[in-house]
C-alpha cells in the first residue's frame, strides 16, 4: 500500500504517476512458448492494479516506459503480418496493434520507445505505432544530429506537455502542466547497426536531458517527468551509459524518473546498497523513481505531493514505491475482451507443427557445458552458410557457428529457460529456440579473432581460487545471451585466470588467457587460419562486448531471419536425434568446488553434468535450483 503523503498547510494536491515498462507484448499473461497461463505476468493483470490505484488518488497519469512492441510470439507474429501491409491489416487483423488498441483503452497519457521497438526496422515500426491516442515521446534518438541536442531532427518528438484540471486540497481548480520527455539507451544504433545505421543518430542521455529539461520548463511545464528506457547505474557513469536513470536524477527540473530496460524492480532489496539509494521512499539521490520489472508483474507508482501559491507549482515531497501482480490478481475483462483476437491467432500460428525431435532439448546447463538445443540452432546457421557459400572463393574454408544460451536464467527467473519435451515441434518451439528477430551473418575471421571472441564469451565466469569452495561460478551481471558457443571449435576454460575482457568488451588484463588448448577438429587452431563463422546481426554489429570491424568481413547472404532458417532445417533434419555435440570443458582444479543456479527442471536433466559431480543442494527463494559442481 502507499505511504501517506503528508500535506502542508496551504493549498495542495497530489498527483499519482503510475508507469509500466518491458511489456515485451505480454498483453494476456500466457506463455506461448509453454503454451499455459503465467498468473504473474501480462498488461491485463497490471490493468487491475491500475485500476485500484487510481480509486485512491484523484489526480493520476499513466504511462509506459518502452519495450511494449517486441518480445514474445505474440509481437512478431503481429509484426510479420503487418510489415508491408495496408491498413485493413491482414488475416482479418484490426488495424490498431494489439498493445497500443489496450493502451488507448487504460488511458495511457504518454510513452517513449524502447531498444527493442527498433528490433523491425523502422518502416514496420512506423506501421506498428499507428492508431496510439497518446503522445509517444524520444529525445535522445534523431533523424540527424545537430551543434546540440535541442537542434537534433529527432525522431520523435522530445517531449510532451499535458494540461491537467485539477483541484487543490482547498477547493481551488487549476491546471497542471505535466512535461513528459522520453529516452532510449544510445546503443541502439549499435544493437540494430544493420537496420538503423545512416538511418538514426543518438545521443548521450543526460547530455540530451541537459538540454532538453529546460526547454520543457520555458514550455510552462509545472512537473517533469522522464521516461528513461535505461537501468539503474552508476550516477557518475556518463558519456554514453547504457544505465543512466540514476544519473539523471542529477538533472536539474526533472521530478520524477521511470527507470527501466534492465528488467529489474526499484525500490527493491536487490539496490539496498547501492548508493544514494532511499528504498523507504523509493528515491535514488533524493529523486524518486521506479522500475517496475518487467513483463507487466509490477506496476509503478510515484506520489508527487504539489503545493501552490503566487510562484506557481512545487513539489514538497514524494513517496515512489511497485506494486507486484500476484497469483491471485484477476486479469481485467476488458483487456482480455480487446486482445481476444489477437491471442488465439497466436496460438494457432504457434501451435502449427514443423517436425519432431526425439529427446528433450533444454538450456538448463548451457551455460557450463554442452545443450543440444543450442547445437540445434548452430547446426542450422551452419547449414545455411554452407549452402550460401557453393561456388564462392571461401567456400573453402571451414563453417563455424556461434550461438548463446538466450534463455538461461538470470533476470528471467527461474521459469527462463528452454525446455522442450521430446516429440512434436511447433513453431512456438522454434520461437523458444530463438526469441529474438536477428538475422544471419556470415563473418570471415582469423584463428587469432577467434581467440578473442571466445575470451570475451568466456568473461561470464567469475574467477576461481584453486582450493577454495563454493564461490558462484556465474557472473550475474553477464547476460547469458553475450555468452557464445562456437561449434565446431573445442577448448578447456582455466578459471584460476581474470577474464581478459569485461561483459562490455573493454580488455581489462591483457595478460590473461582463460583458453587452452583451442583447437579445430584434430588440430590446433593456426591464428592466422581463415574461418566463417555464422552468427547473428546482433553480435556481428559489434554488440554484447564484440566490437571489431565484423560487418566489414562480412559475406552477402541477404538479410534471412535466423527463426526461418531454423524453421526449415528442423522440417528438412526431422527428426531431430537430440544428442549433445561436446563442448568446452573447465581445466580441472582438484579440491575446487563453485555453486551454480539453475531451472527446478535440472534436477532430471543433471546427468549432462556429471563429469561436474553435481549435489544438488536445495530450492533457493528465487525458485532456482542450486547445485554445487566440484571442478
Amino acid at each position: 500500500m502507499s505511504v501517506p503523503v503528508s500535506r502542508s498547510s496551504g493549498p495542495d494536491m497530489v498527483l499519482r504517476i503510475l508507469a509500466t515498462t518491458d511489456l515485451h507484448v505480454h498483453l494476456m499473461g500466457y506463455d506461448y512458448y509453454a503454451d499455459r497461463e503465467d498468473a504473474r505476468l501480462g498488461l491485463a493483470r497490471t490493468a487491475t492494479l491500475i485500476a485500484a490505484a487510481r480509486t485512491e488518488v484523484a489526480d493520476c497519469l499513466l504511462v509506459d516506459n518502452g519495450d511494449f512492441l517486441q518480445g514474445n510470439p505474440m509481437g512478431d507474429f503481429i509484426a510479420l503480418r503487418r510489415s508491408g501491409q495496408h491498413d485493413s491489416g491482414p488475416e482479418g487483423l484490426p488495424p490498431v496493434h494489439p498493445a497500443i488498441r489496450v493502451m488507448n483503452r487504460l488511458g495511457y497519457d504518454a510513452a517513449t520507445l524502447g531498444n527493442h521497438e527498433f528490433n523491425y526496422g523502422l518502416e514496420t515500426l512506423s506501421l506498428l505505432l499507428r492508431g496510439a491516442n497518446f503522445p509517444i515521446v524520444s529525445a535522445n534518438i534523431a533523424h540527424a544530429l545537430g551543434g546540440r541536442p535541442r537542434e537534433d531532427r529527432t525522431y520523435m518528438p522530445p517531449f510532451a506537455l499535458l494540461d491537467r484540471q485539477v483541484t487543490t486540497a482547498d477547493g481551488q481548480c487549476l491546471t497542471l502542466r505535466i512535461g513528459v520527455i522520453g529516452f532510449a539507451p544510445p546503443q541502439i544504433v549499435q544493437w540494430d547497426r544493420l537496420l538503423l545505421e545512416g538511418v538514426l543518430s543518438t545521443r548521450d542521455i543526460v547530455a540530451a536531458a541537459r538540454d532538453w529539461v529546460p526547454e520543457l520548463r520555458a514550455a510552462g511545464a509545472d512537473v517533469v517527468i522522464a521516461l528513461s528506457h535505461s537501468g539503474i547505474g552508476n550516477a557518475d557513469d556518463l558519456d554514453g551509459a547504457e544505465n543512466a536513470s540514476a544519473a539523471l536524477t542529477q538533472v536539474p527540473g526533472i521530478d520524477a524518473i521511470i527507470a527501466g530496460h534492465s528488467h529489474l524492480v526499484y525500490p527493491s532489496q536487490d539496490f539496498a546498497a547501492f548508493p544514494g539509494a532511499d528504498l523507504t521512499h523509493g528515491r535514488i539521490l533524493g529523486r524518486p523513481i521506479v522500475m517496475p520489472g518487467a513483463y507487466g508483474s509490477h506496476l509503478g507508482v510515484i506520489d508527487l505531493h504539489l503545493a501552490h501559491d503566487s510562484a506557481g507549482w512545487r513539489v514538497t515531497s514524494s513517496h515512489a514505491e511497485v506494486r507486484a501482480v500476484r497469483a491471485d490478481t484477476s486479469p481485467l475483462p476488458e483487456v482480455v475482451q480487446e486482445v481476444r483476437q489477437e491471442h488465439a491467432q497466436t496460438l494457432h500460428f504457434c501451435g502449427r507443427s514443423v517436425g519432431q525431435s526425439q529427446a528433450r532439448l533444454h538450456s538448463h546447463f548451457a551455460t557450463i557445458a554442452a545443450s543440444n538445443a543450442l547445437d540445434v540452432v548452430a547446426e542450422a546457421q551452419r547449414r545455411f552458410v554452407a549452402r550460401q557459400v557453393q561456388g564462392r572463393p571461401e567456400a573453402g574454408l571451414p563453417i563455424l557457428s556461434a550461438v548463446s544460451p538466450f534463455k538461461a536464467g538470470g533476470r528471467g527467473g527461474a521459469g527462463h529457460y528452454i525446455d522442450i519435451p521430446a516429440g512434436d515441434l511447433a513453431m512456438r518451439h522454434i520461437a523458444d529456440l530463438y526469441i529474438f528477430p536477428n538475422t544471419i551473418i556470415a563473418l570471415r575471421l582469423t584463428g587469432a579473432e577467434l581467440a578473442d571472441w571466445l575470451e570475451a564469451s568466456v568473461g561470464l565466469y567469475r574467477q576461481i581460487r584453486p582450493g577454495s569452495h563454493d564461490q558462484m561460478l556465474l557472473d550475474e551481471d553477464f547476460p547469458s545471451y553475450n555468452h557464445d558457443r562456437i561449434s565446431g571449435l573445442s577448448f578447456e576454460i582455466d578459471l584460476s585466470q581474470p577474464a581478459r575482457f569485461d561483459r562490455h568488451g573493454q580488455l581489462r588484463h591483457p595478460q590473461s588467457r582463460r583458453l587452452r588448448n583451442l583447437r579445430h577438429g584434430d588440430a590446433p587452431v593456426d591464428p592466422a587460419q581463415h574461418f566463417i563463422l555464422a552468427t547473428n546481426s546482433y553480435r556481428a554489429a559489434g554488440s554484447g562486448g564484440y566490437a571489431g570491424p565484423w560487418l566489414a568481413r562480412s559475406l552477402d547472404l541477404g538479410r534471412v531471419p535466423i527463426r526461418d532458417i531454423l524453421m526449415r532445417h528442423v522440417a528438412e533434419t526431422s527428426p531431430l536425434c537430440g544428442t549433445p555435440t561436446p563442448g568446452p570443458r573447465f581445466c580441472p582444479m582438484p579440491g575446487t568446488s563453485v555453486l551454480f543456479d539453475t531451472a527446478p527442471g535440472a534436477l532430471e536433466t543433471r546427468q549432462d553434468i556429471a563429469h561436474l559431480q553435481p549435489e544438488f543442494l536445495g530450492h533457493q527463494p528465487s525458485g532456482f535450483a542450486r547445485f554445487r559442481l566440484h571442478l
